[in-house]
């Protein structure tokens, strides 16, 4: 049994220096399709081909190619956060909620890589 419940979604978080011109390249080239560009965040999601998984784009000035980081979906993030913590795993800050859209919390494995949990608030 799991310490945290994760549902059926990921979402693969990758930071790039133009999101538009990065949602073209990811379509015209692997056939994956906007969901939204959320301009006021520097985030866009676009679909992926495989059903539950859908990649993020997170506008930086100075990506650093290779830092892709696992979002996995929870159904209460706090519930997911408080297990996690219970057991010593490393938070990165306080939960960040956007209003009417997601609430996520970054955390990282033994090895210091970046995963995130979210909450689908939509």
């Amino acid at each position: 049994m799991s310490v945290a419940r994760l549902n059926n979604t990921i979402t693969l978080a990758l930071s790039v220096r133009d999101r538009h011109a990065s949602a073209k390249w990811y379509e015209e080239n692997l056939g994956f399709q906007v969901l939204y560009h959320m301009d006021d965040a520097g985030w866009s999601e676009m679909t992926t081909n495989t059903e539950g998984v859908t990649l993020g784009l997170g506008e930086q000035a100075e990506p650093n190619p290779g830092n892709t980081v696992p979002v996995f979906g929870v159904d209460d993030i706090g519930v997911a956060r408080n297990a996690l913590e219970g057991v010593g795993v490393k938070f990165d800050g306080e939960t960040i909620t956007i209003e009417g859209m997601v609430s996520t919390a970054t955390f990282y494995d033994p090895d210091g890589n970046a995963l995130m949990l979210a909450q689908d608030l939509s």
